[in-house]
């Protein structure tokens, strides 16, 4: 069983997600929590990922760690984003398997699916049909990882769980142009724009294609429910079950960042997916919800961003 002085190890436990994680599992009362910075451990390399786990025998591994990107840098670096991750996820996922640790919490992304899948998008429509081009790169290494926590699971009835949540946002965020999602890049666009005399923020696509937000502490909280129940499938989406165009998004951000100023849409950049909805209903049938809403969630992503501005370097005006 797992207890409130489980040893549970955290990877990414810097990054929004693991960080809120580690944030939600501190606030619970879990007291053993493990956590390394990427500058003490590669875990693209397999035997200092097992000297690691060794040390500290944990109970619990929550893979929180990901190479991860917009559509700018999936592009750009494909083998990065398919070679780095699949290295990080089977090291960790290998050695879990041969450490004996109890519970596995395996973390994707919605992306799996296919491009074109029948909307909302439920668990079983992974692999039946092409993925999304923009981003298969990074989608396909997490597929890798669903299916490798599925096979432990049947093979050896092992408690490997991989829980895909929608596009997520929040405190502790990526606000880096070249590397950053959607919602933190217009966040920024519109702050900077805002601060150079409302100047016009130029965005990406159409503004038709639909996306599904979740803030990162109600994340945070999914993986402490999964954590502290025996969840009876492999895979479950994480999500809302709301969403909205690309252009109501941002008509959302410039009024909570108070950019009056005009917005264009540059429509020689690719909008990705049409559409991708999250079917949560697994979620919701064993027990879990999300709470924060978005408008709430963006203005506390927004006031962090504030408070946390000389680290993004943002341009002076």
């Amino acid at each position: 069983m797992i207890d409130k002085n489980s040893v549970i190890y955290i990877a990414g436990h810097k990054g929004m997600v693991g960080s809120a994680i580690w944030r939600t599992l501190t606030k619970e009362g879990y007291v053993n929590l493990n956590g390394i910075s990427s500058r003490k451990l590669d875990l693209r390399n397999q035997k200092a990922v097992r000297n690691y786990l060794q040390k500290i025998q944990p109970d619990v591994i929550i893979d929180a760690a990901a190479k991860v990107g917009g559509i700018l840098a999936n592009n750009n670096f494909p083998y990065e984003f398919l070679m780095e991750n699949m290295q990080i996820q089977n090291n960790l996922i290998s050695e879990a398997h041969y450490l004996g640790v109890k519970k596995f919490i395996f973390l994707g992304s919605s992306c799996i699916y296919p491009k074109l899948a029948p909307q909302p998008l439920k668990e079983e429509y992974l692999l039946t049909a092409p993925l999304e081009a923009t981003n298969e790169w990074y989608a396909l290494a997490k597929i890798t990882g669903v299916k490798l926590c599925e096979a432990i699971r049947k093979q050896y009835e092992k408690d490997f769980v991989s829980l895909m949540p929608t596009n997520l946002y929040g405190t502790h965020d990526n606000f880096d142009l070249t590397s950053s999602h959607v919602l933190p890049a217009m966040i920024r666009k519109f702050h900077e724009a805002k601060e150079n005399n409302n100047a016009v923020v130029v965005l990406w696509g159409t503004g038709k294609p639909m996306r599904e937000f979740l803030f990162v502490d109600d994340m945070a909280a999914a993986v402490v429910f999964a954590l502290e129940n025996e969840l009876p499938d492999y895979l479950y989406n994480v999500g809302t079950g709301e969403d909205l165009t690309i252009n109501e998004l941002a008509t959302i951000i410039q009024k909570i960042v108070g950019h009056t100023g005009d917005i264009i849409w540059d429509t020689t950049k690719p909008d990705g997916t049409p559409r991708k909805l999250m079917d949560i209903s697994k979620m919701h049938s064993i027990g879990w919800k999300h709470k924060v809403d978005l408008e709430t969630g963006i203005q506390k992503t927004y006031k962090w961003f504030l408070e946390n501005i000389e680290d993004f370097k943002v341009k002076e005006f």
